[in-house]
């Protein structure tokens, strides 16, 4: 590794359905198997199988202490922030940034039907109060982990994970912070279950999980954010002509030209691909979806992981590009060059 005038990630961990920490995470990735299971009859869920993290217990792994009413989407992201800490804490200029889609939509469907369903409306668990405010992971985990400097959520569906990095790379071009913790969660929850079937008449293999990036301002790193860049499409006829455009300009402003980028990751929209290749043809495809499920705010994140853990080891890789793509069913659109070292 070598030093960059450009944002490094310089480390990452990973709390996905291939199980816990970035080893894991890297060792499912290269076996290539599903990491499906049975969807227990306590879920309650429209759906038979599911992409779960195994053996998740949020009491089990984090303690009894502090945890009484944490929701599964916090003690995914402690979780995940913790061991990408691994027993260091955060100060001043560490700062956090957790792209999410609602929230916990279980726990805001949880405390609304208390309040209906009550003897009084205001008879609630006021414990449980805050795990509906979509803030409610970042601040927790800025509290478990010590992490004083900005604190932030972003929303922004399923490209959430590239939009925070943008974010975390703001703070640090303004000094408001110097490593940035940065990432995006997703839990599996009845209510979700519920509300993709609601939203999409069929709803696929879902997954659930918390992968975090820790990103330098400078210095050694494992690959360097070149150019972030977004769009946004209107109809889903328009993704392809949409994508193509995004990809062609994030590599203008990186610098590069198509025969630099080794490994492209995309999140699998249709016509995102042929977008893709329309401009990248020959790039290796690096799977992450397929194995973990459709794991939503968190599946750009996990891209990204997906293709630092594809990178580990290879040397011929060494210098050459990896693009990320993401497109969100409401219309996002994003964009990522990494150049791996």
């Amino acid at each position: 590794m070598s030093t960059t005038r450009y944002p490094v990630i310089a480390a990452w961990s990973a709390v996905s359905p291939l199980g816990m920490g970035a080893a894991a995470f890297t060792e499912g990735l290269r076996a290539g198997e599903v990491a499906s299971s049975t969807v227990d009859e306590s879920w309650a869920a429209p759906v038979e199988r599911a992409c779960l993290v195994p053996g998740f217990d949020i009491k089990a792994i984090l303690g009894r202490k502090g945890t009484r009413s944490m929701d599964r989407a916090t003690g995914l992201a402690v979780t995940a922030v913790g061991q990408l800490l691994d027993g260091a804490q955060g100060d001043e200029r560490t700062a956090l940034v957790l792209g999410t889609s609602t929230g916990s939509a279980q726990s805001i469907m949880d405390f609304t039907r208390d309040s209906l369903t009550g003897a009084r409306p205001h008879l609630v668990d006021p414990a449980r109060f805050p795990n509906t405010v979509m803030n409610c992971a970042a601040g927790q985990c800025a509290i478990w982990h010590k992490l004083q400097g900005p604190n932030t959520t972003i929303a922004a569906g399923r490209a959430s994970g590239l939009l925070a990095l943008r974010y975390a790379l703001r703070l640090q071009r303004n000094k408001h912070a110097d490593p940035v913790l940065v990432g995006a969660v997703e839990e599996f929850s009845h209510a979700r279950a519920w509300l993709e079937q609601r939203a999409r008449g069929q709803v696929g293999l879902l997954g659930e999980g918390c992968a975090v990036l820790r990103v330098e301002p400078s210095g050694d790193g494992l690959a360097e954010v070149l150019s972030l860049e977004t769009a946004m499409y209107h109809e889903s006829a328009g993704i392809r002509p949409v994508v193509k455009a995004l990809v062609e300009r994030v590599l203008r402003s990186a610098e590069i030209t198509p025969a630099d980028v080794a490994l492209v990751s995309e999140s699998g929209l249709d016509g995102e691909l042929a977008g893709v290749r329309d401009v990248l043809p020959e790039a290796e495809a690096v799977v992450c979806a397929d194995l973990i499920g459709e794991t939503s705010a968190a599946s750009a994140a996990f891209q990204t992981t997906a293709v630092l853990a594809t990178a580990e080891g290879r040397s011929e890789l060494s210098g050459k590009s990896a693009l990320i793509t993401s497109v969100d069913h409401d219309g996002v659109v994003a964009a990522a060059v990494l150049r791996l070292r």
